[in-house]
């Protein structure tokens, strides 16, 4: 079974997750990142540096990431992240260049 871990600005945690949903349905383990769910609750700088290490814990299990870019939008931390992946000789997938073709996505996932 294939292990991805998704990348993406957290604006697009909703078509994170809706990815994931749909990924693992299609029997890929997929690994997000934590989205905050509680609004009012500060996290500590300790606590980010935590979810950080985390996240790139994830990167290192996988096989690949998926950056969710939507309209090719990475930020700085996404940017981060691609790096990391790339140094550890992960294989990178970009959700816009599987828009248009939904079938060569799943075809890349197995």
């Amino acid at each position: 079974m294939k292990i991805i871990t998704l990348c993406g600005s957290l604006k697009f945690k909703d078509k994170m997750m809706s990815i994931a949903e749909k990924m693992s349905l299609e029997g890929i383990c997929v690994l997000t990142p934590v989205y905050p769910v509680l609004k009012n609750q500060k996290k500590t700088e300790k606590q980010l540096i935590k979810l950080k290490e985390a996240h790139l814990k994830r990167i290192e299990l996988s096989d690949s990431i998926l950056v969710v870019n939507v309209n090719n939008y990475i930020g700085n931390s996404t940017n981060s992240e691609i790096e990391y992946a790339k140094k550890l000789g992960k294989e990178i997938l970009y959700y816009t260049d599987f828009i248009k073709d939904i079938n060569k996505f799943t075809k890349c996932l197995h």
